[in-house]
């Protein structure tokens, strides 16, 4: 390096908003000042020298490092560094050569504005139009993951960049990676084809595309109501008697159990969907694509659960009422179950309330991170409370259905959650 006169070093995780050329005019050694008593190594101009790279490496072993790494190593090299002088860009050049060349300058915020700073107070601590370089210092919110961009409105910055660059690394021109269109595209598809695989096994087995259209067209032709198959008055009696004893039949477990089913359902489904999408793509890709993923992995892990419930509870059903003297059941009869009003208000209910919680702050503007947290919070606390409802009452109706349908051979169902 020592080719160079000047070096200037910028951490991955800044971004440049305008021109830094002044920066070589700085002295030997320059960074920024953090938390009044320490320096910044992200952003930094060096003048490369053998002498002191020397003796640097002889001291790496024995001078005190903070953070076990170069930072905490070079505050300790340079001490004294927080009572530098500020280094200058407007100088004349002739005031410069005029006076010794400093060992160490700080530079002002304009060059390393920190993302921290900017969360305190939801603002710039400097003139934004005047920022050179912006510093995303927040621990694991870093601005390639699509995630951040919802939490810390800085990120937008990096991202407008991102699409303004020419293409020439992945990520450019655009946001595109060609690296992950096609897995992208892959993630995108393979949701809606498992849904439609689901939907062809729990509906259309039973009858063909085309049955179910005809019936449905005869259907509008008649004004009469969707029935596939009729239920013997003596099963509908039967049915009835049953039912004034189906609650007492229930476990007094199945509700929590169902409920802790449903949040590991719903934990399992964020890490899946977070560990298979791709983490810098766009903002608005990596949620829907999250929200995808998440959703179909949900339905698949609970509205099978509650499958097997209503299998559960259709088998207690079946053995209590055989040995019963006067069971005289109609076996063989088929009943086609719709999605009823309840499943339906349980099953939206609970993805508007997922789709509100983190888009909310968002879209009333709302740019403060605390702000931002505290509003998903409490959005999080109302949809964990509808969901330990939701998921309590669809878990008992299901094992309900299954104790009322024992006498028929219920046909597949278009949705698991019923």
């Amino acid at each position: 390096m020592t080719d160079y006169k000047k070096v200037v070093y910028l951490d991955a995780d800044t971004i440049v908003v305008k021109n830094i050329d002044d920066l070589f005019k700085c002295g030997k050694f320059c960074a920024n000042l953090k938390h009044s008593e320490r320096l910044n190594s992200g952003v930094m101009v060096v003048e490369p020298s053998a002498k002191l790279f020397n003796d640097m490496v002889s001291k790496v072993t024995t001078l005190y490092s903070y953070t076990g790494g170069d930072q905490g190593f070079l505050n300790t090299y340079y001490v004294g560094f927080a009572s530098a002088r500020v280094f200058d860009p407007e100088i004349s050049q002739e005031v410069v050569n005029s006076k010794p060349v400093p060992e160490m300058e700080r530079l002002s915020t304009l060059y390393n504005a920190d993302v921290g700073l900017y969360m305190l107070a939801n603002k710039w601590m400097v003139d934004e139009k005047e920022l050179r370089v912006i510093h995303y210092t927040l621990g694991p919110l870093k601005p390639w993951d699509w995630w951040t961009s919802w939490l810390l409105k800085p990120v937008d910055v990096w991202q407008d960049i991102r699409e303004e660059l020419e293409e020439s690394l992945p990520g450019t021109k655009g946001g595109r990676n060609p690296h992950d269109e096609f897995l992208v595209k892959f993630l995108f598809l393979l949701p809606l084809f498992t849904l439609l695989f689901c939907y062809y096994r729990s509906f259309l087995q039973t009858r063909s595309i085309c049955d179910h259209a005809r019936h449905i067209y005869y259907k509008f032709r008649s004004g009469g109501s969707l029935s596939y198959s009729a239920v013997s008055s003596s099963t509908i009696n039967s049915s009835q008697q049953f039912s004034n004893g189906t609650h007492g039949k229930v476990p007094a477990f199945l509700g929590g159990v169902s409920v802790f089913f449903c949040f590991v359902a719903a934990m399992v489904a964020l890490g899946i969907g977070f560990s298979v999408i791709p983490r810098q793509v766009k903002p608005w890709t990596g949620l829907l694509l999250m929200y995808e993923w998440t959703f179909t992995i949900f339905f698949l892990l609970f509205g099978g659960y509650l499958h097997l419930i209503y299998k559960w509870g259709k088998m207690v059903a079946t053995q209590g009422a055989s040995s019963r003297p006067d069971y005289d059941s109609e076996k063989g009869h088929q009943r086609q179950v719709s999605c009823d009003v309840a499943t339906w208000y349980y099953g939206l209910g609970m993805a508007f309330l997922a789709i509100a919680t983190p888009a909310v702050p968002v879209f009333l503007g709302i740019t403060a991170l605390f702000a931002r947290l505290g509003l998903m919070v409490a959005g999080g606390l109302i949809f964990a409370s509808f969901m330990t409802y939701a998921a309590e009452h669809l878990g008992i109706k299901s094992f309900v259905r299954g104790l009322e349908d024992r006498d028929t051979s219920r046909t597949r169902n278009s949705c698991f959650l019923c």
